[in-house]
């Protein structure tokens, strides 16, 4: 066997390591809470959920393990499954077309764009529950990405990597200083946004799920289809276009996925920002370069890690427990450091 399908073997046998892991971790995050339940009967709580007639989410309830299984546990089980996913994909697509080992859904305005419009709302509507304000989320989300990638693009006609970033951060300093004026008017606003902003898959039921997977699912199909021609606009623009990639097109492509996974993903739980900062840098060690393999490493890295730092954050503050966004920078700070150190950054 040639070392090409060596490698290409021992990727995929990867891939399954990582959805077994997965798999496992689904179960535990359905298993464990902060209130202790048999593992008998948290089988039966999720047997009846899942051959139950109107879906998972929908029938009624036979027994409060029940409602804890299937109208709390499932739905956050599912929703952190989602947006970990979304996230780590968002996170390798972004470092790559802004050639930034250092980027993540906040340099391109994102997560700012997410937080402005669901202030605003809160306090021009009287919203209360994440079901409510998340499509005005979501919204901010995409005006921003639409905002900086246009401004990149003034002049000289396309989106390069250095006029992604500065404009990333001139959207990002207005925005946040939008939101900071919207929070500070209002005291519900700031209520709600507080606890929006630290990031979390708690207090979520399935409609939320259910708001954001269209968004999800589309972008996880054009960030799929954008991993060849990212492996080629990392050669460089020129040699990109000498073998007849279209530049613009390409790195509009790429860029509309970042936008949906990480627009979705920030409306339903907040900015959680370390797993697209990290993950694809954890998958480049098995993946190497070759976004084709990267791209689906990290969104497999990125939900094992959010259902992990979820899970744990329910065990360690029991009977109460702790945000998965401060767990993941609890945890994944010194990590991160430690990764810096070690291997000083894979250069993009």
């Amino acid at each position: 066997m040639t070392a090409l399908g060596t490698e290409r073997r021992a990727r995929r046998t990867g891939l399954i390591l990582l959805t077994v892991s997965l798999a496992l971790a689904v179960l535990a995050s359905i298993a464990i809470g902060t209130r202790s339940l048999s593992p008998g009967t948290v089988f039966d709580a999720l047997t009846n959920a899942l051959t139950c007639q109107g879906g998972p989410f929908r029938c009624p309830a036979q027994s409060t393990a029940e409602e804890i299984v299937r109208g709390l546990r499932l739905p956050r089980t599912a929703l952190a499954l989602s947006t970990g996913l979304a996230l780590g994909m968002a996170g390798a697509l972004i470092q790559g077309y802004t050639r930034n080992p250092l980027a993540d859904a906040g340099l391109l305005g994102l997560n700012a764009g997410a937080a402005f419009l669901a202030a605003l709302s809160i306090y021009l509507f009287a919203l209360t529950g994440p079901a409510q304000y998340i499509w005005f989320a979501l919204l901010g989300a995409l005006i921003a990405g639409v905002v900086v990638f246009g401004v990149s693009a003034i002049g000289g006609g396309k989106a390069s990597p250095l006029a992604l970033v500065l404009a990333g951060a001139a959207v990002t300093a207005f925005l946040q200083a939008m939101t900071n004026a919207v929070v500070l008017l209002d005291a519900a606003a700031l209520d709600a946004y507080r606890f929006w902003v630290v990031g979390t898959v708690a207090g979520r039921d399935a409609s939320v799920l259910w708001q954001v997977l269209p968004f999800l699912a589309l972008g996880v199909l054009l960030a799929v289809a954008a991993s060849p021609g990212l492996n080629l606009l990392s050669l460089g623009d020129d040699v990109a276009r000498g073998l007849g990639v279209n530049i613009g097109r390409s790195r509009a492509l790429g860029l509309a996925a970042v936008v949906l996974l990480c627009g979705a993903a920030t409306a339903a739980v907040g900015p959680i920002a370390f797993i697209g900062l990290v993950v694809p840098h954890i998958a480049r060690v098995f993946t190497g370069p070759d976004y084709r393999w990267l791209v689906p490493y990290s969104g497999l890295l990125g939900a094992l890690l959010l259902l992990v730092a979820d899970i744990v954050g329910r065990v360690v503050a029991r009977p109460g427990e702790l945000q998965v966004g401060v767990m993941l920078a609890a945890l994944g700070a010194p990590f991160f450091i430690a990764l810096v150190r070690r291997r000083k950054l894979v250069s993009l």
